[in-house]
């Protein structure tokens, strides 16, 4: 008997200690605007074979972060035991009375269930006074601290005229890395990306008599492209914010706590203000050689020579050279004479991102003079509108004289009169009377595989150069076409140079080509012009070609990732680089493998 209750004293520690899954929240009561944290916690004696945990549906709550977990050990009167915690960061999405539903775990192959917690949601202002402490901080006390803000250096443009987009993140406490949940969108507007530092530098700045930390996250060109009130989307982050831990009411907690861990990370979502922007047309009065250029640009124009001879090639070189749309803008169209041919020119562009855009586009035409005579080409007229100005202006260059004189001519095959008369020999030799020979030599050509392959091969040559050159000027007569059929080889080749540039380590251009690889495709791919491309028009058209949701949800995921990560700390890891690389050309190859073909203009299909 005394045994029995030796040994029932022995282990009543431990029974006291039985296992149990329980809910808490730090508040039943709380604001519509305020966070809160809820925690289950598994506590018994035995915690390493816990699986499966299962959260409850926060159907009327958003998940601000989590779940983060926290293990604890005591030992009390030689007894050991543990508790694992999974907590989550909510808030309400609405005023009312809530229930969070049961959570569950399993451990040793039995299933552990939390009780419902009821959660009363209030106004804001209609929440019971608390004795506040530092730990206890709202989600508006935080904003007040931590904040992107956008800004455009003008709210109201014409048609074509720069605008320079800025995001700023402004903070005053401790933050983590921080990651795009969602990057804007610019409907109506021609973006390009201008240069940022490749990692943020933050500098002081004073707002509203507070010192605030400022970083420049993103520096974006707008151009319009089509008249109205213009909306830009927020840019929204996800950033952690480095928050003290909530103190217990155990005033051994601080004493037997960490002193060295008294923060912890929430991830909390942030937006950027909306930017709404006036677009106007451009005025009347546009010279006929306006072609849509907006800035201020220089023109010039220069003939590689102004003598020449017949058949030989002349170059004629345009340049122009400025402030403003210079993707969008055409250079002027050369009209040449009868007696010139010309030939596809080599455009390049130049472009300068820093601040703004500028730059150049040079166009090298090539032509060659096939009549002698002194000859003209017209001037050359470009005009552009200049906003700081508010007129047009246009630039011309002279007339092109050039003296032509008579080249070399193509060889001709000149005919004989005379024969040399040449002495075979004094001998008279013997005339054959029969052509045996002649005809078994005949015979021998005739059926021989040389001269069949010789009498064949023109005509399979011939055959084959009318297929190519039909098909040559069926692609070149059609551009959308060409362009159709080429988009997986520029793709490619542009992937190529990615790759290149990330073993490198050139981490902004990196990124840059690999934007160019997947919006160029997608251009030439969709028959989607530069200036009207988004990435819904390019889902949008996607989905006609019946492509899938879920791969369209990729190449948004993905276009969305790789313009933002240029300026993200983490896009520096190699890691995240060749991920990134897999998950853009992975998309290409999905969409070229899904994409249905269809008509492209007459005769042609896509």
């Amino acid at each position: 008997m005394i045994k029995t209750l030796l040994t029932y004293f022995i282990f009543l520690p431990t029974l006291l200690f039985a296992q149990e899954f329980t809910a808490s929240v730090n508040e039943t009561t709380v604001a519509d605007n305020e966070r809160f944290q809820i925690s289950f916690t598994f506590s018994g004696s035995n915690i390493n074979n816990l699986t499966k945990f299962s959260p409850p549906s926060f159907n009327n709550f958003m998940i601000l972060s989590g779940p983060s977990q926290s293990t604890s050990i005591q030992i009390i009167n030689g007894a050991q035991t543990a508790s694992l915690t999974y907590s989550f960061i909510v808030q309400a999405k609405s005023v009312g009375t809530f229930n969070i539903g049961s959570a569950s775990i399993i451990q040793a192959e039995t299933t552990y269930e939390t009780k419902p917690i009821k959660i009363t949601v209030v106004k804001g202002k209609d929440k019971p006074q608390q004795k506040k402490n530092d730990s206890q901080i709202s989600y508006d006390e935080i904003a007040k601290n931590l904040f992107v803000r956008a800004t455009v250096n003008k709210t109201k443009a014409l048609v074509g005229e720069q605008i320079i987009l800025t995001y700023k993140l402004y903070k005053s406490i401790l933050i983590g890395q921080l990651s795009p949940n969602q990057m804007p969108k610019y409907q109506g507007f021609w973006a390009e990306e201008l240069e940022t530092d490749k990692t943020i530098n933050f500098k002081v700045e004073v707002v509203n008599g507070k010192r605030f930390e400022v970083g420049e996250l993103l520096k974006v060109a707008l151009f319009p492209t089509q008249v109205g009130t213009l909306e830009v989307t927020p840019l929204d982050l996800k950033i952690p914010v480095a928050m003290k831990k909530q103190k217990g009411k155990n005033i051994w907690d601080d004493f037997f706590g960490d002193p060295f861990n008294r923060y912890e990370t929430v991830d909390l979502d942030f937006k950027s203000n909306i930017i709404k922007i006036i677009v106007k047309p451009l005025p009347a009065g546009a010279p006929e050689s306006f072609n849509g250029a907006v800035g201020d640009f220089s023109f010039k124009a220069d003939l590689s020579s102004t003598k020449t001879k017949s058949n030989e090639p002349l170059t004629l070189n345009v340049k122009v050279s400025g402030s403003g749309n210079i993707k969008l803008l055409d250079l002027p169209k050369i009209n040449f004479p009868n007696g010139f041919e010309e030939y596809e020119p080599k455009i390049e562009e130049q472009i300068n991102r820093k601040g703004r855009i500028n730059g150049s586009k040079t166009g090298e035409y090539l032509f060659v003079p096939r009549v002698v005579g002194l000859r003209e080409i017209p001037p050359l007229e470009f005009s552009f509108y200049n906003p700081s100005k508010g007129k047009y202006i246009t630039v011309s260059s002279e007339p092109f004289k050039i003296d032509i004189k008579p080249g070399d001519k193509i060889a001709s095959t000149e005919i004989v009169g005379k024969e040399d008369i040449r002495e075979l020999g004094s001998d008279i030799r013997f005339i054959k009377t029969s052509y045996d020979d002649i005809e078994k030599r005949k015979n021998y050509i005739i059926n021989s595989t040389g001269f069949i392959v010789a009498s064949v091969l023109p005509f399979v040559l011939a055959i084959g150069f009318i297929g190519w050159k039909r098909r040559y000027d069926k692609l070149h007569g059609n551009v959308v076409l060409l362009r159709y059929q080429k988009a997986q080889k520029i793709a490619k080749n542009r992937l190529k140079l990615a790759k290149k540039l990330m073993d490198t380590q050139q981490h902004k251009e990196f990124y840059t080509e690999l934007s160019s690889a997947l919006f160029g495709y997608l251009e030439d791919k969709l028959h989607i012009p530069k200036s009207e491309f988004t990435l819904d028009r390019a889902a949008n058209e996607l989905r006609i070609k019946n492509v899938s949701d879920e791969l369209i949800n990729n190449l948004k995921s993905g276009a969305e990732k790789c313009e933002f990560v240029r300026f993200a700390p983490s896009a520096e890891k190699s890691a995240a680089k060749q991920e990134m690389y897999d998950e853009i050309a992975d998309v290409i190859i999905n969409i070229e493998k899904s994409i249905v073909p269809q008509k492209i203009g007459k005769g042609s299909y896509a």
